[in-house]
């Protein structure tokens, strides 16, 4: 048999096998199971899909590992098996193949973020396909195809990964949504190009659409790359027949599309979801006698730019630009706000009325918070437009990650831009279980972290995919840290990322332990941003207590603690003045070393709050007023 390489310079068209689990799932395995798994348990199974698919005219199978990573493996125990189970996989292909056909090993995405919108870093990823890649080579494949991946830093490590191992050809197989973009908006002369340069031996799409779509991209990237293409769309979208999802495309509709995929320049076509033996053989029968469309030269006679895909003359607004709150904080000038909970129901105008005392106070800005603890209340960015079309001061809108998705966090942050909101503090968002309603989904798509990386690209001109979106957003990019955090390692770690993800500022959780706060700053002198304390005046002793057990990251000491018990055996009235007392004091220790303070306005009482900034030589004059 040749060498998978030595095809490539051919103008012979080469057939795919179609999807492993849809014949799986009709032979009687259901979803529940690991498919992967099933390389160990039930070997023979897996070779007859395979001597299938070959005896439809499949003159390249794919290993039975789309999901044999060792994330993908750990919800079913097997993380310990990803080299056996791989290995395997390419040795039943292998068996069944027989010197017939070329074994491709099987790689998808690893089903969790990595940088910059996760937790997971570029070299842990490529880690994770390393591990598998390793039981592939094992077993002895003739190739590798990466495939159904949306976004590109992703595949970059996989194609890494095989890179730093093995010499092999790659086909790299992206997925597109029906704008024939990826879920990250990636354009396909985008994805194409970026595959070309990464090595890519052939550039494709599987999965995600049916044949339509990826006809219409075929054609796109047909114009930005010489690489052979590869097509393996879905036997169509799939319909809900009495609770069962079918694919509806027949094998006679993909047999045709087919022919149109190598008349439009792909070199190697197969199926995805929902396809079968029966439509492998219509294929195979269906490419013998048309050869592929030539590379971009011979395309419509010029090739496709895709200068349009960079942001021409984008101008980042400097900081002292974007708002009044961001200009102070970028000039080092000490800069004020308050928290001020949006209302619970629809009417906005107590809580405007009290926010109007804060602006004839002379405070900088208003902190709305984005639904803390869980709690149910009005749009935290409605109220913010509220607040600053109707009252005049500046808001400063938390904004997080719990409630949206990656496409519901881009539509909300164009849409604050356009708005006129500028300052954001970007938070990851407490669970539902702390809610009221604890069986509410949480999304989590990314954490802080990625969403600061989000908000930095459209602050750039990009968005999730690289593309531009014309006038680039102003916004302040601020963010959370917490000086009491348990694991205050990490804590520092991941503010560290923050910050090389384009955090600007950072407000601090409530602080009671002002020694605590210095050693904290000490911990990240070399972060130069400036940091906004938090600070809660306490209203009781029960308040206190609340704080210190059942607020996470909070650390009221004991001193205070004893403070606001006395205090509070004495009267209500004492109790809150002492604790407003302690909060003038924490301010007082610290107003030195911090860029600003945020007071909370406790049961949202901004008078309170208005008496802590009377520490602060600006606001004397309140001292006679409140």
């Amino acid at each position: 048999m040749k060498n998978f390489r030595e095809l490539l310079a051919t103008d012979h068209v080469y057939v795919f096998d179609g999807a492993m689990g849809t014949r799986l799932y009709d032979k009687g395995v259901y979803i529940n199971r690991s498919y992967d798994e099933l390389n160990l348990t039930n070997p023979d199974l897996v070779r007859e899909v395979h001597e299938e698919y070959i005896a439809a005219g499949a003159e390249i199978i794919e290993t039975n590992t789309f999901g044999a990573t060792r994330h993908k493996l750990q919800p079913y125990g097997l993380e310990s098996k990803v080299r056996e189970i791989n290995a395997v996989a390419a040795r039943i292909a292998g068996e069944a193949a027989n010197g017939r056909v070329f074994v491709a090993g099987a790689i998808g995405p690893l089903g969790l973020r990595i940088e910059p919108f996760g937790p997971t870093s570029f070299d842990e990823a490529k880690e994770m396909f390393r591990e598998q890649i390793e039981g592939l080579l094992e077993g002895g494949v003739d190739l590798f195809i990466i495939e159904t991946f949306s976004e590109l830093p992703v595949i970059e490590q996989a194609i890494k990964a095989v890179r730093e191992l093995s010499d092999l050809p790659i086909v790299s197989q992206m997925t597109i949504q029906a704008d024939v973009k990826t879920t990250f908006g990636t354009a396909p002369e985008a994805f194409t190009k970026k595959l070309d340069e990464l090595g890519a031996d052939v550039i494709g799409l599987n999965c995600g659409m049916g044949p339509t779509h990826v006809l219409h991209a075929l054609e796109i990237m047909r114009g930005v790359t010489d690489k052979p293409l590869s097509a393996q769309p879905n036997a169509g979208l799939p319909r809900d027949v009495q609770g069962r999802q079918f694919y509806m495309g027949s094998p006679e509709y993909m047999a045709e599309f087919s022919r149109r995929f190598v008349q439009t320049g792909a070199k190697f076509v197969g199926g995805c979801c929902g396809t079968t033996p029966t439509h492998i053989k219509l294929i195979a029968e269906a490419i013998r006698s048309v050869s592929p469309r030539q590379g971009i030269s011979q395309f419509h006679g010029q090739p496709v730019t895709i200068a349009e895909l960079k942001p021409e003359d984008v101008k980042v607004v400097p900081a002292e630009e974007r708002s009044r709150w961001s200009a102070k904080i970028a000039r080092g000038e000490f800069v004020t706000s308050v928290e001020v909970l949006p209302p619970k129901g629809c009417d906005a105008q107590k809580t405007l009325d009290s926010i109007r005392l804060l602006k004839d106070a002379g405070v900088d800005g208003v902190n709305i918070p984005d639904g803390p603890r869980a709690q149910t209340r009005m749009s935290a960015q409605a109220t913010a437009v509220l607040v600053e079309r109707e009252i005049g001061i500046e808001a400063v809108l938390h904004y997080c990650c719990r409630d949206r998705n990656l496409l519901g966090m881009m539509s909300d942050l164009l849409g604050a831009a356009a708005l006129g909101l500028h300052n954001l503090l970007l938070i990851t968002g407490d669970p539902p279980k702390m809610g009221p309603y604890p069986d509410a989904t949480a999304v989590f798509d990314i954490d802080a972290i990625g969403l600061t990386n989000m908000v930095n690209k459209l602050n750039h001109g990009l968005d999730l995919g690289n593309n531009p979106i014309g006038k680039p957003t102003a916004f302040s990019i601020g963010v959370g840290v917490n000086p009491g955090a348990v694991n205050l390692d990490e804590e520092i770690r991941r503010f560290e990322w923050k910050v090389e993800a384009g955090a600007e500022y950072a407000i601090t959780q409530p602080v009671f332990d002002t020694e605590q706060l210095l050693r904290f700053l000490d911990r990240i002198s070399h972060v130069k941003i400036p940091i906004v304390a938090g600070i809660w005046p306490l209203i009781s002793f029960r308040n206190a207590e609340f704080m210190h057990n059942e607020v996470p990251g909070v650390n009221v000491t004991p001193e205070i603690l004893e403070r606001m018990r006395i205090a509070s055996d004495k009267s209500k009235e004492e109790a809150r003045d002492e604790g407003i007392a302690i909060a003038r004091d924490s301010l007082n220790e610290v107003k030195d070393v911090i860029a600003g303070v945020q007071v909370s306005a406790p049961f949202g009482n901004v008078k309170y709050a208005l008496q802590v900034f009377e520490a602060l030589d600006q606001f004397a004059h309140l001292k006679a007023a409140v």
